[in-house]
């Protein structure tokens, strides 16, 4: 660009507005970049809590122990005598049986609501609660006569088997009581008249840990006798390996039970004689048809050949 100066005032004041308007001209006429700002987030630490010291004081939550159970109804009568505590696969029958009571009796006695439900560790009481148990005594048996058995399967004429002999009943004596015991029976409970309960061979003589009676044989059908007078105390099938089983008691000593039946033919609390047909006799819960009989004396058996007759 060419400027003129005419040399005056006027002429120099166009002059610097001239230059000024060149030099703002140019001014424009750049690019200025703004300065760029990086903005990218910036990691902070993060604040953590601190781990727990082992010095501190909080305590842990304490668990509640479980409530404890109720003690069992007895419980308190445990290992007295005349005290029976339940053990597993017991039933009330079986301990009628073991105890030589009626197992109404000893429902009765011990106050059970429900005779059906009763619970390992319970304790029952298996004697009348008139009767002192540390008096009851056990006198041996005096043998009625020598019982021979035969196989199953003898023909006749065929020489009888004897029967091992029968162990001898060890005699219990007890301490002297202070004073004279409530009787645990009635008068002459050892007086009963036996009889036989089939009219069958012995086919396997007693045995205290095993068959714990004697096994008659037969066919089926045949008449099952009462062994003497008494009442029936249990006619069912709830003692296993027993099958169709009549228990009838004679006394406050003696009971005897008449197993593997066919057919029952008496009730529960129902009186019978001697020599009455109580049932018929089969094979249930047996592999064989026969009859197993056993007398027990105060719960424990006893071997029926030293009371039956002889014949």
């Amino acid at each position: 660009m060419k400027v003129v100066s005419d040399g005056s005032l006027h002429g120099r004041g166009r002059l610097a507005a001239v230059v000024m308007a060149a030099l703002l001209a140019g001014c424009a006429s750049q690019t200025h970049k703004a300065p760029v700002e990086d903005r990218k987030p910036v990691a902070r630490p993060t604040a953590t809590a601190p781990p727990p010291s082992p010095l501190a004081t909080t305590p842990a939550p304490i668990a509640q122990a479980p409530a404890a159970k109720p003690p069992l109804p007895g419980a308190e009568n445990a290992g007295k005598p005349g005290f029976y505590t339940v053990r597993p696969g017991d039933t009330l029958i079986r301990i009628g049986l073991d105890s030589g009571q009626n197992w109404r009796d000893i429902a009765r006695w011990s106050s059970l609501e429900n005779s059906n439900l009763i619970e390992v560790g319970q304790v029952l009481r298996v004697l009348p609660p008139a009767v002192d148990a540390a008096a009851v005594t056990v006198r041996p048996v005096t043998p009625a006569g020598r019982v021979d058995s035969k196989p199953l399967d003898a023909r006749p004429g065929a020489a009888p088997v004897a029967a091992p002999p029968a162990p001898v009943a060890a005699q219990v004596t007890p301490p002297p009581p202070p004073a004279p015991p409530a009787a645990p029976g009635r008068e002459g409970d050892d007086d009963i008249n036996w009889s036989w309960p089939a009219a069958g061979s012995v086919v396997a003589g007693f045995d205290e840990v095993k068959s714990k009676g004697l096994s008659i044989g037969g066919s089926a059908g045949d008449a099952v006798l009462a062994a003497a007078d008494g009442r029936v105390v249990y006619v069912g099938s709830g003692i296993r390996g027993y099958g169709n089983l009549v228990i009838v008691k004679h006394n406050a000593t003696y009971l005897t039970a008449y197993a593997h039946n066919q057919a029952l033919l008496v009730k529960e609390d129902q009186a019978v004689r001697r020599g009455q047909k109580i049932a018929e006799m089969g094979s249930t819960d047996a592999d064989r048809v026969q009859l197993h009989f056993e007398i027990r004396r105060q719960g424990k058996p006893i071997d029926p050949a030293r009371l039956l007759p002889a014949r």
